[in-house]
C-alpha cells in the first residue's frame, strides 16, 4: 500500500534592493500539492507511533513526488513585455493569464480576485488617466517575475488636476500548477512601509495633491525613472537653449536679452514660441559663472535656428542625460535655492548616487503673476550615471 504526505511549494520574494526588515514582512504564498494528506502521518505524530512509521511515510512520498512544474519563465517575461503596456489603454491586459483568485496588493489597495483586480485598473483609468511606462521585466525566483515601472497620473476630480507620480516594482507570483499569475504585489520607491495598509503610503498620495501651477507651455521632454520621498530621477532627451551670462542662480539678469532673441531680435527676425521653465545654471558651488537660459521648442535644431544678433547670446545643444530634481514652491531666493541644492546633493550621496558639480534652478512661473504658494520651482543636479537595476 502506498503512503503519501502533503507537499507544499512556497514562493518567497527575494527582491534586490529591499532591506532585510522589509523582506521579513513579505508573506510567502503557499500552493498545496495535488496529493491529499494521508492520515497516517498525523496519527503517528499525535499518538506516539514509532519514528520508523513517519520515516516510512516520508520515504514513500518521495517515491511518488508530484510532477515537476512546466512554468516557462522566459515565455512569461516576454508576455509581460507585450501585455503590461496595455494596462490602461482600451485593449487592456489579457485576463486569461491570471488565476481567478489572483491576489493584488499595494500599500493602500488590496483585492483577492481577478474581478477586483480589473476593477482597480478601471477605477484608476477613470479617475487618474494613468500614463504607465514599463522599464524592465525579469525572473527573480523559481515562480516569481519582477517588473519595474513608472506611473504618472492626474487626479481628474480636483480642479487643478494635480500630478501624482509613482515608481517601483511589482512582484508577480506564478502558480506552478496552472502556469498563471496568482499574485501581484507592488512596492513603491517613495516609502519604506509597503505593507497593506500603509499610512505612509496614504500620506504619500495626499501630499502629491497640492497645487503647483505649471503653465500650459512646452517643456523639455523627460521620463521619470525613479521617485523617492525626496527627489525624482529623470532621463532627459537632448534640447536646445538660448543663453547668456547671468548674475546668480536666483537672479534675472540677462533674461530680457535672451527673451529678445525669441521675440524676433535674431538674424531672421523670426518669432519663436515661448517655453518653460527658465533655467539658471552654475557649474560649481562658488557660482563663479552663471548662465541664464530659455529652452527652445523641440522641433527646432541648431542648423535651422536663426543666429543671435548680440555677441553675448549663444545657442547650445544640451545632450541627453540623467538629472535628479527636487521640487518646491515659494519665492526662490538665493538662500532658499542654495539650501535646496545642498539638501538634494546630500540625499543623492546618501543613496549612493554620484552628483556632478554645479546645479540648475528651473523657474516655471511669471513671478509677477503667480502666487508664491503655488509657484513651481525645481533644483536639478546632473548625475554621472544611474541604473534602474
Amino acid at each position: 500500500m502506498s503512503i503519501r504526505v502533503q507537499i507544499h511549494h512556497t514562493i518567497s520574494r527575494p527582491i534586490s534592493g529591499l532591506s532585510p526588515n522589509l523582506r521579513r514582512n513579505v508573506r510567502a504564498i503557499t500552493f498545496p500539492s495535488l496529493y491529499p494528506k494521508h492520515p497516517l502521518t498525523n496519527l503517528a505524530r499525535n499518538r506516539g507511533f514509532p519514528k520508523w512509521v513517519i520515516r516510512l511515510s516520508v520515504g514513500s512520498a518521495e517515491e511518488q513526488s508530484p510532477p515537476k512544474s512546466t512554468v516557462d519563465a522566459q515565455r512569461l517575461v516576454g508576455f509581460l513585455y507585450e501585455d503590461l503596456p496595455h494596462l490602461f489603454d482600451d485593449q487592456g491586459i489579457d485576463r486569461t493569464a491570471y488565476d481567478n483568485r489572483v491576489m493584488f496588493r499595494d500599500p493602500i489597495t488590496k483585492h483577492d480576485s481577478i474581478a477586483g483586480y480589473l476593477f482597480n485598473i478601471a477605477l484608476l483609468k477613470q479617475l487618474f488617466r494613468p500614463d504607465f511606462q514599463l522599464h524592465w521585466v525579469k525572473p527573480t525566483g523559481p515562480y516569481e517575475i519582477t517588473t519595474r515601472w513608472t506611473m504618472v497620473m492626474r487626479f481628474m476630480l480636483l480642479p487643478w488636476k494635480p500630478e501624482l507620480v509613482f515608481t517601483g516594482t511589482s512582484v508577480m507570483g506564478v502558480n506552478p500548477q496552472t502556469g498563471k499569475f496568482c499574485s501581484h504585489v507592488d512596492y513603491w520607491d517613495s516609502i519604506q512601509n509597503n505593507n497593506y495598509f500603509s499610512l505612509e503610503g496614504l500620506w504619500d498620495v495626499i501630499r502629491q495633491l497640492r497645487i503647483y501651477k505649471t503653465p500650459d507651455l512646452e517643456t523639455p521632454k523627460y521620463v521619470i525613472l525613479k521617485r523617492t520621498a525626496d527627489y525624482e530621477v529623470r532621463s532627459y532627451v537632448p534640447f536646445i537653449v538660448v543663453e547668456t551670462q547671468g548674475d546668480m542662480l536666483s537672479g534675472s539678469a540677462g533674461f530680457n536679452t535672451i527673451a529678445g532673441y525669441i521675440f524676433g531680435k535674431n538674424s531672421k527676425e523670426e518669432k519663436i514660441a515661448m517655453t518653460t521653465p527658465v533655467f539658471t545654471e552654475t557649474v560649481d558651488t562658488e557660482e563663479s559663472k552663471v548662465a541664464i537660459q530659455i529652452v527652445l521648442p523641440q522641433d527646432k535644431d541648431l542648423s535651422s535656428l536663426p543666429n543671435p544678433t548680440q555677441e553675448t547670446v549663444t545657442l547650445r545643444k544640451v545632450e541627453a542625460g540623467i538629472a535628479a530634481a527636487l521640487k518646491f514652491s515659494g519665492k526662490p531666493t538665493e538662500d532658499v535655492v542654495q539650501k535646496k541644492e545642498q539638501e538634494l546633493r546630500n540625499s543623492l550621496i546618501r543613496d549612493g548616487l554620484r552628483p556632478r558639480k554645479g546645479c540648475l534652478l528651473a523657474r516655471y512661473n511669471d513671478p509677477g503673476r503667480t502666487w508664491e504658494c503655488i509657484m513651481r520651482n525645481e533644483v536639478l543636479i546632473w548625475l554621472e550615471d544611474f541604473s534602474l537595476d
